[in-house]
This record gives C-alpha cells, structure tokens and sequence, in this order.
C-alpha cells in the first residue's frame, strides 16, 4: 500500500487514508475477494437472462403452489368456523370483533404515514441491486410471471 522512494537521503511514504479505502470497498470483495461483483460483470446477456428466468420461473411456481394451499387452508378454515357458528358449537361476539378490527385500522394508519429506517435501507438496497443487475432482474421477472402461469 505505502510505496517507498529508493532515495537514500530522505524516506518518503505515500499516506493513504485507510477510513476512506474502505468506504470505496463493496463489502462482497472484502469478504469474497475481487471476482464476486455484480453479476453484470461477470456473465454475458444471455447467461444473465437464463439464470433469471429458471430461477424466476422456479420462484413464481413455487408461489402459485404454496398461495393455492394457504388460500385453500384460510378459506376452508372460515369456511369451518361459518359451519360451527351457525350450529352453535361456537359462539361470535361481532361487536368485540368490530371493535378490535376498528383498533387495529387505527394502529395501522398511525404506523403507515412514514416508513420505518430499515424499511427505506432495504428498499435502497433492492433498487440499487436492481439497477445494477437490470437483466438478471428482467429475466427473473418474466420467469416469475411465467412460473405463476404454468
């Protein structure tokens, strides 16, 4: 890092701030060394929009079949609670249920007017990746779309 001047009178020695040599570093190469950047830097188009598209089609099926389950799991279980309240094996207070539906809108509204730190440091982060992996993200969401299709 420091390059030292053959003269033999008088060492000199470059000073290089370390704080800021390490705030240009992405944080993969000091983990995983200088080949792992973005995948943009490393694949040709086409390699790009294939890996995006399997994995995106992977994701969108895997999606479709988990989200027919859970919606056949949350209507069958209303369904059920329908069928028990009407034959009296269970009795709804609606006007506790309102009230706490009511609560929890208002708690909802409170909260959603400014988004938290985390949030708006993570939805930087997914833009940032975005833009610079713009074809692996096109690939996979085109593979989604075709995933939840399938």
């Amino acid at each position: 890092m420091a390059e030292k001047n053959k003269d033999k009178s008088e060492e000199t020695f470059e000073v290089i701030d370390v704080v800021e040599y390490a705030k240009k570093q992405r944080w993969w190469n000091k983990i995983f060394g200088e080949n792992s950047g973005p995948v943009a830097e490393k694949y040709n188009v086409a390699t790009q929009l294939a890996i995006g598209g399997v994995s995106g089609w992977c994701a969108g099926y895997l999606f479709q079949k988990v989200g027919k389950l859970a919606a056949s799991a949350v209507g069958g279980g209303f369904f059920f609670l329908q069928i028990a309240n009407h034959t009296g094996y269970i009795k709804v207070d609606w006007k506790r249920v309102e009230r706490d539906v009511n609560n929890a809108k208002k708690q909802l509204k409170l909260n959603a007017e400014k988004p938290t730190k985390e949030v708006r440091t993570k939805v930087d982060e997914v833009q940032t990746f975005v833009k610079k992996n713009i074809i692996l993200t096109g690939g996979f969401a085109g593979g989604f779309l075709l995933g939840l299709a399938s």
